[in-house]
C-alpha cells in the first residue's frame, strides 16, 4: 500500500499541467504540480513556502526574501558556487536603481503606499542589509534577467512584509507590475552595470591611485639629489637621479588616473528607460531623463540618461573602454613593480640600489631571506587585470542585433580589475613604497663602474675613440680614466674635467 502511494505520487509529479512549457523547460519546474497563483501555500515544516512563477510552483526557504524565478536559477546554473556570485556592487546598484525607478513611477500614478514600501526595501539592498538574499551566480542569461528578477522578488517580499502581508503572495506588491514597473532586465542590468562601475572607480580605484601616485612623488623629491647609472636593455646607461627615474613612475600614475576618468562621461550614460529592446515600449515620456536624475542625486555622480537606448542594450563599448584604460594602467603597474623590485634585488649579490621594506620572512627553507612580496603581488594583479581585459573585450564584441549577452561576464571582470587595481595600489604604498630607502654607497659604486660614463666625451674626442676607450676598458679590467690616458686620447685633468655625472644629467 505504501509503495502503490509512492508512485501515485511520483507519477503525479511528472504530469504536465495544460498550458505548461514543453517537456525540456518542464523538467526543471515540475517539483510541485500547479497551482491555483493566487497565494504562497506555507509548508508543514515551517522551513520553506511555496512560491510559483510562469513554470510552475517551488519551494523557496521561509527565512528568504527571494522567490521562485530565483530558486529556479540556482536549479539551472550550479555553476561555480559562493565564489561566482553576481558581485554585491552591482546588487547595492539594483537597490539604488529600483528606488529611483519607484520614486518616478510614483510621481506617473504609482500607488503611493506601494511606492514608499518599494523604496524602503530598496534602501535596505542598496545599504548591503539584504546580501544573504542574493544567492544567484554570474553564469546565468546573459541579460542578467535572473539576478534582475532576484531583486525584484527580494524588494517585493521585503516591502510586503513591511505592509503586513504574506512572504510569497505578490500582494500588495508585485515584482514585475511594481518593483519592475516600466523596466526591463535588458535596461536594468546595464544602467546597474554603470552604477556599479563608476561607483567602485570613485570609491576604489582612483583614490588607490591617488595615494600610489603621492607617496611615489615624495620619493621622486626624496632622491632628487642622489645621482646614479642608467640602463637601457637592462645594460648599463648614462647617469640619471634616482628622482628622475622614480619621476617617470609618479606620470604614469598620472595618466593612469587621466586615462581612467576620461572613460567616464560613456560610463555615467544610463540605459534605462530603453526596456526591452530600446524602444521604451511600457514607460511614459520622460521616465529615462527622470530615473537618471534620480540616479545622479543618489549616489552624487553626474549620471545622465543615455541619448541612444539601442547602444545601450546592445553594446557595451563604454565598459571595454573602461577595461582598456585599466589595462594600461596593470601595463603600468607591471614595470614600475618589475622595476623597484630589480633596483631591490640582492641584498649581496643583486643590484641592491634600494632598500626595500622586510615585511614578513620569505623562505620556509632557506633562514633570514625576505623577499619583494609587495612587488609580486601587484605584479600578479597586473596580469589578472590583463585577463580580465580580453573576457572584457570579448563579451563587448559578442553584442548580436538588439542585445549584448554577455553583461555578467563583463560587469564581473570590470568591477574585479577595479577593486584589485585600487586594493593593490594602497598595499603597495602602504608596504613598500613609502618605506623604500636609497642605497646610496651601492648606487655610487655601480655608478662609477660604468664604462657608460664614456659617453660624456663624445663632443670632445669623437664616437670611435671613446668607443675604444669603452672596450679597452672593458676587456682589460681597468677604469676608463686610466685606459683614456694610457691610450693617448686625453689627459688626467681633462677626463676629470670632461667626465662628470652631475653635467651628464640634462641638456646643457
Amino acid at each position: 500500500m505504501y509503495r502503490a502511494v509512492r508512485l501515485l505520487a511520483r507519477s503525479r509529479r511528472r504530469v504536465r499541467p495544460p498550458g505548461s512549457a514543453s517537456a525540456t523547460g518542464f523538467r526543471a519546474a515540475a517539483v510541485l504540480p500547479l497551482r491555483p497563483p493566487n497565494f504562497a501555500r506555507m509548508a508543514s515544516q515551517n522551513s520553506f513556502r511555496i512560491e510559483f512563477d510562469t513554470f510552475g510552483e517551488l519551494k523557496v526557504p521561509n527565512d528568504k526574501y527571494y522567490g521562485a524565478q530565483t530558486v529556479r536559477s540556482t536549479m539551472n546554473f550550479k555553476i561555480g558556487g559562493v565564489t561566482e556570485r553576481m558581485p554585491i556592487p552591482v546588487i547595492k546598484a539594483f537597490g539604488i536603481l529600483k528606488r529611483a525607478a519607484a520614486e518616478v513611477n510614483q510621481d506617473y500614478g504609482l500607488d503611493s503606499k506601494i511606492a514608499e514600501a518599494i523604496m524602503k526595501a530598496a534602501d535596505e539592498v542598496a545599504e548591503g542589509k539584504l546580501n544573504d538574499h542574493f544567492p544567484l551566480v554570474v553564469w546565468q542569461t546573459g541579460s542578467g534577467t535572473q539576478t534582475n528578477m532576484n531583486v525584484n522578488e527580494v524588494i517585493s517580499n521585503r516591502a510586503i512584509e513591511m505592509l503586513g502581508g504574506e512572504l510569497g503572495s505578490k500582494k500588495p506588491v508585485h515584482p514585475n507590475d511594481h518593483v519592475n514597473k516600466s523596466q526591463s532586465s535588458n535596461d536594468t542590468f546595464p544602467t546597474a552595470m554603470h552604477i556599479a562601475a563608476a561607483m567602485e572607480v570613485h570609491e576604489v580605484l582612483l583614490p588607490g591611485l591617488q595615494k600610489l601616485h603621492d607617496a611615489l612623488d615624495a620619493k621622486s623629491k626624496e632622491f632628487a639629489h642622489i645621482i646614479k647609472i642608467g640602463r637601457t636593455h637592462t645594460q648599463d646607461a648614462v647617469p640619471l637621479t634616482l628622482g628622475q627615474e622614480f619621476s617617470g613612475y609618479v606620470q604614469q600614475v598620472k595618466y593612469a588616473m587621466t586615462r581612467i576618468r576620461a572613460t567616464l562621461p560613456r560610463i555615467y550614460e544610463l540605459a534605462a528607460g530603453g526596456t526591452a529592446v530600446g524602444t521604451g515600449l511600457n514607460t511614459r515620456l520622460g521616465f529615462a531623463e527622470k530615473v537618471a536624475a534620480r540616479v545622479a542625486a543618489l549616489t552624487g555622480l553626474p549620471f545622465v540618461t543615455a541619448p541612444n537606448k539601442f547602444e545601450a542594450l546592445a553594446a557595451h563599448d563604454a565598459l571595454v573602454e573602461l577595461s582598456g584604460a585599466m589595462n594600461t594602467t596593470a601595463c603600468s603597474l607591471m614595470k614600475i613593480a618589475n622595476d623597484i623590485r630589480f633596483l631591490g634585488s640582492g641584498p649581496r649579490s643583486g643590484l641592491g640600489e634600494l632598500i626595500l621594506p622586510e615585511n614578513e620572512p620569505g623562505s620556509s627553507i632557506m633562514p633570514g631571506k625576505v623577499n619583494p612580496t609587495q612587488c609580486e603581488a601587484l605584479s600578479m594583479v597586473a596580469a589578472q587585470v590583463m585577463g580580465n581585459h580580453v573576457a572584457v573585450t570579448v563579451g563587448g564584441s559578442n553584442g548580436h542585433f538588439e542585445l549584448n549577452v554577455f553583461k555578467p561576464l563583463m560587469i564581473k571582470n570590470v568591477l574585479h580589475s577595479a577593486r584589485l587595481l585600487g586594493d593593490a595600489a594602497v598595499s603597495f604604498t602602504e608596504n613598500c613604497v613609502v618605506g623604500i630607502q636609497a642605497n646610496t654607497e651601492r648606487i655610487n659604486k655601480l655608478m662609477n663602474e660604468s664604462l657608460m660614463l664614456v659617453t660624456a666625451l663624445n663632443p670632445h674626442i669623437g664616437y670611435d675613440k671613446a668607443a675604444k676607450i669603452a672596450k679597452t676598458a672593458h676587456k682589460n679590467g681597468s677604469t676608463l680614466k686610466a685606459t683614456a690616458v694610457e691610450l693617448g686620447y686625453l689627459t688626467a685633468e681633462q677626463f676629470d674635467e670632461w667626465v662628470k655625472p652631475k653635467d651628464m644629467l640634462g641638456p646643457k
